[in-house]
């Protein structure tokens, strides 16, 4: 059997690509776990709209300054003018987004927007919101506990999948193939990403020669509880800086403006960077402080970020919550045009962070993914519907040569938690040449161990981030080289 379309992972942008699919359509979407275990589940901050037409140029010009001009500009174009569209079609189909007082809805700011133009749902759950709205309108077949472990993929066409399912290899054959899963927490250290989140399919792009860009463009959160035992750490949302939350010292000094103008709304890497670098010259920790914030106010706008901490033994907003930066998403992927179509590829399509569209440039503005992920999802099933592309199974050579792979082995472990702690050390908010190189080498001789398919997959991946990182040799964005001193 031929599917119509194979959609690997269930995340926004994948639930969204699902959902534009006509229903007498022949489609499958697969997912390594569960559908909620995914990214936009966990994204608290909110999603971007264009509040008006007048306020597209703005949100244009917020996105190139933040990804310091590193953005595909005519991508950043897309995504702003159909913001307000791809938003309002969800209303109009059931999502409750946060209203004010006045019954309208309630747009609030995050760091680097020059205006209020970010929608929240239930406080402080806007993905999870997002998420379970797109799982109720999927009409179509959904798979879990399903890990893509190979592309069919030959001259530009894929044919589909090999997965395995219930322990068992099975091949998936597809007209259309659109990846969706997501970007490579899992290979850092400390990472507010789901543990089902680790790089796999861009480690199979590496290996079928699938072109990747901007893999060196990883943000790191700079408001993260990473005192927990969880692989997944604890994000404190960037919206909690936008609604008055401080970063400051053990001595309470709020440090930020000795780096910034733009103090706790400045850019993310900043931040980052910011935290960083005083911490390692003072020595000191560092806490987000709700000290402007009444309880009841605190309670009603993140709800969820006060019950999380709360159970951990925090009492907000009257204490301050120590705090680290940590990786929370890759602005490079899989290269793919304007209509999400990947790079020198007839029907394989890529969307969400698992894509580079060129939208983040070195630094991604805050809560422009999500808009990412429901708008060019959009586009890239609308591409497929014009170019109704089908492929022709005795055009595939290899189709009774199916490979069988071990998963995983038993030094997988020890060497996954080095190149954890590898790329956290080597590869993270602040890098230096030698350093990569010396985390490049590493990673080669990882590659010489006899492991498992996924760890495999996950070090490919790391590579082609390292090495992506050394051919960069001047700092810009989220890309920070530290000279030599």
């Amino acid at each position: 059997m031929i599917y119509d379309y194979l959609i690997i992972g269930t995340g926004i942008a994948g639930l969204n690509a699902a959902r534009m699919i006509p229903k007498d359509k022949k489609v499958l979407v697969v997912c390594k776990k569960t559908p909620w275990e995914c990214n936009t589940f966990w994204a608290q901050g909110g999603v971007v709209r264009a509040k008006n037409d007048e306020d597209i140029p703005l949100h244009i010009k917020d996105t190139l300054t933040a990804g310091v001009f590193l953005n595909d500009t005519k991508a950043v174009e897309t995504l702003s003018k159909n913001s307000m569209s791809a938003i309002d079609d969800l209303i109009e189909n059931g999502l409750v987004f946060d209203k004010n007082a006045k019954g309208e809805l309630a747009f609030t700011k995050e760091a680097a927007h020059s205006t209020n133009r970010i929608l929240h749902a239930d406080g402080d759950a806007t993905g999870r919101e997002m998420h379970m709205f797109l799982l109720q309108q999927c009409p179509h077949e959904i798979v879990i506990e399903s890990i893509v472990i190979d592309l069919l993929y030959e001259d530009g066409i894929c044919y589909g999948a090999h997965l395995i399912a219930d322990g068992k290899d099975k091949i998936v054959y597809a007209h259309n193939t659109i990846i969706a899963s997501g970007g490579v927490g899992s290979i850092y250290r400390y990472h507010t990403n789901s543990t089902t989140i680790a790089g796999d399919i861009q480690g199979i792009c590496v290996e079928k020669g699938i072109p990747l860009k901007d893999m060196e463009m990883m943000q790191f959160h700079p408001t993260v509880f990473v005192e927990n035992d969880k692989a997944r750490k604890q994000l404190l949302s960037e919206a909690l800086r936008g609604e008055g939350a401080l970063i400051e010292d053990e001595d309470g000094y709020q440090f930020l403006k000795d780096y910034h103008a733009d103090k706790e709304l400045a850019p993310r890497d900043v931040v980052s960077r910011a935290i960083f670098d005083y911490s390692k010259k003072t020595g000191s920790k560092i806490y987000l402080s709700f000290k402007n914030f009444s309880k009841d106010f605190f309670k009603k706008r993140f709800p969820n970020i006060y019950k999380n901490l709360k159970e951990i033994g925090f009492e907000l907003p009257f204490e301050r919550v120590p705090i680290s930066p940590a990786f929370h998403y890759s602005m490079g992927g899989i290269e793919v045009d304007l209509n999400s179509k990947v790079k020198n590829s007839k029907n394989l399509y890529a969307v969400g962070e698992v894509a580079c569209t060129g939208v983040h440039g070195a630094n991604r503005l805050a809560s422009n993914s999500l808009l990412e992920g429901i708008v060019f999802s959009k586009l890239a099933v609308e591409n497929t519907l014009k170019e109704n592309f089908e492929i022709n199974l005795d055009d595939y050579k290899n189709q009774n040569n199916e490979k069988h792979f071990i998963l995983q082995k038993s030094t997988d472990k020890a060497i996954k938690n080095g190149l954890r702690n590898l790329m956290w050390t080597n590869v993270g908010i602040v890098r230096e040449r030698q350093e990569l190189i010396d985390a490049y080498e590493e990673v080669e001789s990882y590659l010489l161990e006899d492991i498992g398919r996924l760890l495999f997959l996950r070090l490919l991946t790391a590579k082609s981030i390292i090495k992506s990182a050394i051919n960069r040799k001047q700092s810009i964005g989220a890309h920070f080289i530290k000279e030599k001193q």
